[in-house]
């Protein structure tokens, strides 16, 4: 099979509109983090999501850095989130020398087991950190109350969640900092990229000089405190300008996409296809299709993924929980701690091609490659 016959995990989507811009910022001379650009593209988000600030970054991981930083976590505060999730959201905590406190996962909509975050608040715990798994919003309501009832702030990891909503609401827009991710398979990429969302302009105002070296408005080269340099620059935000244009179709085509897979495997035993929608009807985005294979199934996620890249299909593992991670246990973190649902969804869960690019008669050709292989 040549490397052309071989179906990628994703593909984003890039046409017409997106050279016109990137053209367009050639040729104006902005190309480094200066310029109109940046503004352009943070606005046009914050619109989207109807928050007052959005802050450009360079990538998701530094979103999530200065989202933690703007906050002031440190050492002795404690920040409670999901263990099934990427590394960048407890690299965050422990960077700022806070500590992590990791829930389970419910084993239907794959998300954080919100009814365990109750019981992990301590004195100590200075915020949540819901993070919007796969495409399927959180149920932030449970969330939102205890963090009002006990003081607490929500850092809101809306990456994969990007178009989707809650409760009418678009993801992205509840956390008192919320972040995303402009990655090739997200809804609106830019390549690499980032951003950090608030209502709170003390909030938006640190995380602006927290990307920029903490330059001060009254000197430029002097410095109070150290920060860093997460800017974005004007080429990717041309992109992201294209690619905000395409919100809308973007979304329609993950619809799709997922309500394909869904009728797809419809009858197919041995899996757990993902929830359709949330506990209050909003719909999966389907940021990406993921299957769990059954206990009983003969083969794994790892072998299933091997058997399907011989078949010329490409796939991802699930996340591998963040308490099974050996760079935590190394700093002596979470060794002992057991969440059979997460570790359970990480060994047997496993995701399709799901990007925007994916062609109507590919994913038809995965459907049929999974059937057989699963069967």
């Amino acid at each position: 099979m040549s490397a052309a016959d071989f179906i990628q995990v994703n593909t984003p989507r890039l046409g017409a509109r997106e050279k016109e811009l990137v053209n367009e910022c050639l040729d104006s001379g902005w190309i480094s983090s200066e310029g109109p650009y940046i503004a352009r593209f943070e606005q046009a988000v914050a619109e989207k999501l109807g928050r007052r600030h959005a802050i450009a970054v360079c990538n998701g991981t530094a979103a999530l850095q200065v989202a933690v930083d703007a906050l002031g976590l440190g050492p002795g505060d404690e920040v409670i989130l999901p263990s099934l999730t990427i590394i960048s959201c407890v690299a965050a905590i422990v960077r700022a020398g806070a500590t992590p406190v990791l829930v389970d996962s419910d084993p239907h909509t794959w998300n954080m087991d919100v009814d365990a975050v109750a019981a992990c608040i301590t004195p100590r715990t200075r915020a949540i950190m819901p993070v919007h798994l796969y495409g399927l919003p959180v149920d932030l309501d449970p969330l939102l109350a205890l963090a009002q009832r006990h003081g607490l702030a929500i850092i809101e990891d809306a990456a994969e969640g990007l178009g989707g909503s809650y409760r009418g609401r678009p993801c992205g827009s509840f956390g008192t900092l919320s972040t995303l991710s402009f990655y090739p398979n997200k809804l609106v990429t830019t390549g690499e990229g980032g951003m950090v969302l608030t209502d709170d302009d003390q909030l938006a105002l640190r995380c602006r000089r927290q990307r920029n070296l903490c330059f001060i408005e009254q000197r430029r080269f002097l410095h109070e405190e150290l920060g860093w340099n997460y800017r974005m620059t004007s080429l990717q935000a041309a992109l992201g300008l294209a690619q905000v244009e395409a919100w809308d179709q973007h979304l329609a085509l993950k619809l799709a996409l997922g309500a394909r897979y869904q009728q797809g495997f419809a009858d197919l035993p041995g899996i757990q296809k993902p929830a359709v929608a949330g506990i209050h009807g909003d719909a999966n985005i389907y940021w990406v299709y993921g299957l769990v294979l059954d206990d009983g199934h003969p083969l794994d996620a790892e072998a299933a993924m091997r058997v399907l890249a011989q078949r010329g299909i490409g796939t991802r593992p699930f996340f591998w929980p963040l308490h099974e991670q050996p760079v935590l246990h190394a700093r002596g973190l979470c060794q002992g701690l057991r969440l059979p649902v997460a570790e359970r969804l990480a060994r047997r869960g496993f995701y399709l091609p799901s990007g925007l690019a994916l062609s109507v008669a590919d994913q038809q050709r995965v459907i049929t490659t999974v059937r057989e292989c699963l069967q």
